[in-house]
């Protein structure tokens, strides 16, 4: 609603059905990131793109460490939430590949979504406000433990790394793509827009696996400076090639999982050493 700055549109200018809720946690991350910024260099631009700070969390999880603060000694989710609750206090709200509090934090932001959502809807708040200032305290601690088990049952422990979760893989080229947990696949620090992550890896468990796989989020991301020469980098999710089993299938991947972005050849004079064949028009095949 107001990453444009002082030029976004202004609520009060229109009627209440155009937007019931808030300002969605993306948005919270791109005004704090791009507020007061003209120095803006590709490669610092990337990394804006790929700051790890999670606005949703922000807000709502010192709500729940607060919660858990004022319960009495001799209750009993004292001493069951404790480890829990030490590791969100130390969280710095940013996703990484080697994150235990970025696992539980998302477990717990989606169970406490579904838990709430009813309500949240019609209440006029962005949902990370609601829980934040309308959920019961009680719900959002069992919540918590809700998230520990699942995390428990799914992968032995609550204390999962982020990384061994939130997984890219690319098995063929299917429109409906299908998932299989025995089979290769890489860590995504990112992680949905959902939570507030600029860069946005929508994933989720499938019914035959336990780890994530992402399906929607970043596709291609490119960073372009115009000035006397054109300048750019790239991704693509996976590969630019749809035949499995071909080199560049899957070649992007780790590049795409890591914002690590390719530069992109606009000028002759760059494809030195770049070009594996070149196509003639009215040539019967491609020439190496």
């Amino acid at each position: 609603m107001v990453a444009a700055g002082p030029g976004s549109l202004l609520k009060q200018n229109y009627p209440a059905y155009v937007e019931k809720g808030g300002e969605s946690a993306r948005g919270l991350h791109a005004v704090r990131v791009l507020s007061a910024r003209k120095d803006f260099s590709v490669d610092s631009l990337i990394s804006a793109a790929y700051d790890s700070y999670l606005p949703w969390f922000a807000k709502t999880v010192p709500v729940l460490i607060k919660v858990w603060d004022e319960l009495p000694a001799s209750d009993s989710r004292k001493s069951q939430l404790q480890e829990q609750i030490n590791i969100l206090r130390n969280w710095d709200y940013r996703w990484a590949e080697d994150s235990i509090p970025t696992s539980l934090a998302v477990y717990w932001g989606t169970d406490i979504q579904l838990r709430t959502r009813s309500d949240s809807r019609g209440s006029g708040l962005a949902n990370y406000d609601y829980i934040a200032s309308k959920a019961a305290p009680a719900l959002l601690l069992q919540s918590l433990a809700a998230a520990s088990d699942l995390l428990n049952s799914d992968f032995g422990t609550w204390k999962t790394p982020w990384g061994a979760i939130n997984r890219y893989q690319r098995l063929d080229d299917d429109i409906a793509s299908h998932f299989d947990d025995a089979e290769y696949s890489i860590p995504v620090a990112f992680t949905s827009a959902t939570w507030g992550s600029l860069a946005s890896f929508g994933a989720r468990a499938y019914t035959n696996t336990k780890k994530w796989y992402g399906t929607s989020g970043n596709s291609f991301v490119a960073v372009v400076e115009f000035g006397d020469h054109v300048r750019a980098k790239a991704v693509t999710a996976g590969g630019e090639s749809g035949h499995p089993g071909t080199r560049h299938f899957t070649d992007e991947a780790k590049r795409y999982s890591t914002g690590n972005l390719r530069d992109v050849y606009y000028y002759r004079t760059q494809l030195t050493g770049h070009t594996e064949r070149e196509y003639h028009p009215g040539s019967e095949q491609a020439s190496n």
